[in-house]
């Protein structure tokens, strides 16, 4: 047994769950489904969801831990919702807001726009930019796709990164030029 799946899943008051082939939780943000594959038991004990296998086959351990996490992000999505910070680096690299859409100054000949999918809502400030929903997947997926417009230049650490994700620079050529070089 998966020792995430093991562990129990705490219902905040203002979530309501729905429990068939499909779980259907819902909240003040909104509504997210899960399909359950078969072997994986889905059970509601008061205020906490227990997540169990039905049998001991391979595919159906596979799935025991991570329908659990699956289902604890939607209990967290639905109540609190969640977001992830990007910022610009770089000279005259900037963002702007058009409606809901994104709009990327990233030193292309033009400007890279990004509309939001479903479920995603931005929101701009002092070059950095805010991805939030209520389905983890999708912010995540959202955030890379943003950041893979302009990722993080190794020499000169400009473009758009995460926030608070470290890059580290390389020395460039006059760097090592001037190490070894011995006046000759």
């Amino acid at each position: 047994m998966s020792k995430i799946g093991k562990k129990p899943i705490t219902i905040p008051a203002n979530v309501q769950i729905e429990i068939g082939p499909k779980v259907v939780v819902k909240g003040p943000l909104g509504e997210l489904t899960l399909k359950i594959p078969s072997g994986i038991k889905v059970v509601q004990k008061e205020n906490s969801l227990l997540v169990t296998p039905t049998n001991e086959e391979r595919q159906t351990r596979a799935f025991h831990g991570l329908i659990r996490s699956l289902l604890a992000n939607m209990v967290e999505g639905v109540a609190n919702g969640f977001k992830k910070q990007l910022e610009l680096t770089g000279i005259g690299y900037r963002v702007n807001l058009e409606g809901e859409n994104l709009v990327l100054s990233v030193g292309y000949s033009h400007p890279v726009k990004i509309n939001p999918l479903e479920g995603i809502k931005f929101s701009v400030a002092e070059n950095k930019i805010t991805v939030s929903g209520i389905d983890k997947e999708l912010v995540g997926r959202v955030s890379a796709e943003i950041r893979a417009v302009r990722p993080p230049d190794a020499y000169k650490g400009k473009g758009v990164r995460y926030s608070g994700e470290t890059v580290k620079l390389k020395a460039g050529k006059a760097a090592k030029a001037g190490a070894g070089a011995t006046g000759g």
